[in-house]
């Protein structure tokens, strides 16, 4: 099975940028139909975490994915799946 990865520590704390690598991420697996994206954002005070899954809640995004699951052995992580 086909995966995208973005891992968020080196642009957490650059806001516009991240939402806009979120952005990336996501209409990439679109285009490119693959199935899975794991997303890290690390596990720290869990804000980052708090502000990818806000992004993934938006109207607009959710309607481009199948379900997000979180990475129960490791909360630093969370795994968007797609159906195509």
């Amino acid at each position: 099975m086909a995966k995208l990865k973005l891992d968020l520590h080196d642009i957490f704390n650059k806001g516009n940028l991240l939402d806009a690598e979120l952005d990336r991420v996501i209409h990439e697996a679109v285009r490119k139909r693959i199935e899975l994206v794991e997303i890290i954002p690390g596990k720290g005070s869990g804000q980052l975490k708090k502000r990818v899954l806000r992004f993934l809640n938006q109207p607009e995004i959710k309607l481009l994915y199948h379900r997000i699951e979180k990475d129960s052995k490791n909360f630093g992580r969370i795994f968007v799946h797609f159906r195509f």
